[in-house]
């Protein structure tokens, strides 16, 4: 008899912990899910709300800003473009977020196989010279940036497009050597030591062995230096006062002060869209490899 009560009261008790669990899972469910819903609606708002205003009136976006467009104004569009500068601004920023994107990862992956794979006196004071780096708050550099930019012996940099690509390079650096050190560490050492018997050099193993192998690092810390050096907005103000050498950043702002009651708001919100889509478009296109560099490191 004692036999029969035992094994009875066991799944009751089973039975009367697993409504506990689930019902516990599934608040936990809701309040996340509550949670990326509020999140989506403070980040996504805002954009549906300059999408549809840079297709409205002034007026409009004056008197009914959250109402939707009556009527689509596409002249918002191109006079932000051609009026108001946009096209020549974005020609600018293409310029110099390419340049110092493509600098920036080719010195900070070779950097950061270098301290990833090398042993060398030095290596991890140099390492940790690239982290405190990334610590340095950027407003405290803005001065005497601008007095080398000016001094520079032999080669003007200040307002210069070679200017802004070389300050962007080295406000980036730190953080690409941090992450790219980091995901070295978490490749095979064997394909990098295959190589080496075979007789490639080091420059070889790096550009055709190991590098392929980063793409989806090189993706993800390309994403980020690519969005904060396209939004950058402190140090072209300071550094670039050539109004034909303005990026995005600065024409939208000065745009935006020159605006009044009676001025062209849905001009201005136009060169927001413009000035928006293609790190939109950037994330779109490589959200799949942003997430695989991402978690490749915690796999390994």
């Amino acid at each position: 008899m004692t036999t029969i009560k035992t094994t009875e009261a066991r799944p009751r008790r089973a039975t009367a912990a697993r409504p506990r669990r689930t019902s516990e899972g599934g608040t936990l469910n809701v309040f996340s899910h509550g949670m990326l819903v509020v999140w989506a609606l403070m980040v996504g708002m805002p954009l549906l709300w300059v999408l549809w205003s840079s297709f409205k009136s002034s007026g409009d976006i004056l008197t009914t800003p959250w109402s939707l467009p009556g009527k689509l104004h596409f002249e918002n569009w191109i006079n932000a473009w051609e009026k108001a500068n946009i096209g020549k601004m974005f020609l600018n920023t293409l310029i110099v977020v390419g340049g110092s994107l493509t600098g920036t990862m080719v010195l900070g992956s070779m950097a950061g196989y270098v301290l990833a794979r090398f042993e060398f006196p030095g290596n991890r004071l140099i390492y940790y010279l690239f982290v405190a780096g990334m610590s340095f708050p950027v407003f405290m550099l803005v001065i005497p940036l601008f007095f080398v930019l000016r001094d520079f012996p032999g080669l003007p940099l200040l307002a210069t497009y070679q200017g802004l690509i070389v300050v962007y390079i080295a406000y980036s650096l730190p953080f690409t050597v941090f992450f790219m050190t980091a995901f070295f560490r978490t490749l095979p050492t064997s394909v990098a030591e295959a190589a080496m018997i075979d007789g490639a050099s080091h420059a070889r193993t790096f550009f055709q062995v190991m590098l392929p192998m980063a793409k989806p690092g090189l993706i993800s810390v390309g994403i980020f230096n690519f969005l904060g050096q396209w939004n950058q907005y402190l140090l072209p103000m300071v550094l670039n006062q050539d109004e034909d050498k303005y990026v995005l950043t600065q024409g939208l702002a000065n745009l935006a002060l020159q605006q009044g009651y009676q001025g062209d708001w849905g001009g201005l919100m136009a060169g927001m869209m413009i000035a928006m889509l293609p790190v939109l478009l950037v994330y779109i296109i490589f959200q799949r490899q942003v997430q695989a560099g991402l978690t490749a490191g915690a796999l390994k």
